[in-house]
């Protein structure tokens, strides 16, 4: 995974820890046997850099475990998440009509972000292509990341990097390839990230999106430091894996949610499958994966939502603190289904 820039950390303040397996009779919860509660608690131990922790099964809340960090209702920045909340936002704008389809150019929906320099064949790239970090261009992300966000304007420079791939062949993880999308969906649409995010998702689901970080010209950015509250991001974690729906209400498209599980790709790194903005394990999860071990996991057939926070200052390599985390996703986490 890249080594994209950290960002803000939440001020620190005392860790608290609600465990709730332990509680499930009272809390109406299925029996969940000690032994694998207590292989659960061993692997949570085990991980220094993990902040919290949340398992839903079902309607039942199964874990809520903030061992470290700033608890589960203070604002983590969800670093690379971002990019999975931006194609959710793709999927609602399509079934607006605000976009004609995910095969529609960046030169039919958003002309105007091409810069006079744009690399050749940039305006053809799709937003399928860009959705699932295949736009061909050379990335942002890794060693370019800290000169591109240091760049005059972020979407003329990655669209005039050179064409590395052809579009919507390899995957090639790049924030700019996101920042892009998130920049034509403004321009689709008629409405900030901010406020498409915040319509289309924060009401919806009853959680706080605050601002962050946008670039020189005021678009913001589409892949990377955005905050929620671990408790949002649970709820975004259920709203995958029942089907676009919250709360007995349809908030994305079905058919959407289906797509985004489709395997367009696989990252060079982890090796795990890539949809619509979403990583996907051999195990079933669908993923949201951010710098530090930031995690939203859905898992529809054995009806799991979890959501897990890190230190944003460490990284999570998926041969390290990541592949952890994937452990414990598809061991103690999958044996409580």
């Amino acid at each position: 995974m890249d080594m994209e820039g950290a960002g803000f950390t939440p001020k620190s303040m005392m860790n608290r820890r609600t465990f709730l397996a332990g509680t499930a009779a009272t809390l109406g919860a299925p029996y969940i046997a000690h032994a694998q509660t207590d292989d659960l608690r061993s692997a949570i131990d085990a991980l220094p850099q993990l902040h919290s922790i949340q398992i839903s099964r079902g309607a039942d809340p199964v874990l809520a475990e903030a061992p470290r960090g700033p608890g589960l209702e203070r604002l983590a920045n969800i670093k690379s998440c971002s990019k999975s909340l931006v194609a959710l936002l793709l999927g609602a704008a399509i079934d607006r009509g605000e976009v004609p389809s995910v095969q529609a150019s960046l030169s039919e929906i958003a002309p105007g972000i091409l810069p006079s320099n744009a690399t050749q064949g940039a305006g053809d790239i799709t937003l399928q292509d860009l959705v699932t970090l295949r736009a061909g261009l050379e990335r942002t992300s890794g060693a370019n990341y800290g000169a591109w966000v240091n760049s005059r304007n972020w979407l003329a420079d990655a669209l005039s990097r050179p064409m590395v791939a052809d579009p919507g062949g390899q995957m090639l993880y790049s924030t700019g390839s996101t920042h892009i999308l998130g920049a034509a969906l403004t321009e689709a649409t008629g409405k900030s990230l901010l406020e498409q995010a915040r319509e289309r998702l924060g009401g919806p689901l009853g959680i706080e999106i605050p601002p962050w970080t946008r670039d020189p010209q005021g678009y913001y950015m589409g892949g990377n430091n955005m905050a929620l509250r671990p408790t949002a991001m649970l709820k975004i974690a259920k709203l995958m894996r029942d089907g676009g729906q919250y709360d007995g209400e349809q908030i994305i498209p079905q058919s959407w949610v289906a797509a985004s599980t489709v395997a367009y790709a696989r990252s060079p790194w982890s090796g795990l499958s890539y949809g619509y903005g979403w990583f996907l394990s051999p195990s079933g999860y669908t993923l949201a994966r951010g710098y530090g071990g930031q995690v939203i996991a859905a898992h529809a057939e054995r009806n799991l939502a979890v959501a897990i926070t890190s230190d944003p200052n460490q990284p999570a390599r998926s041969g390290g603190y990541f592949g952890a985390l994937m452990q414990l996703l598809d061991g103690p986490v999958l044996a409580l289904a």
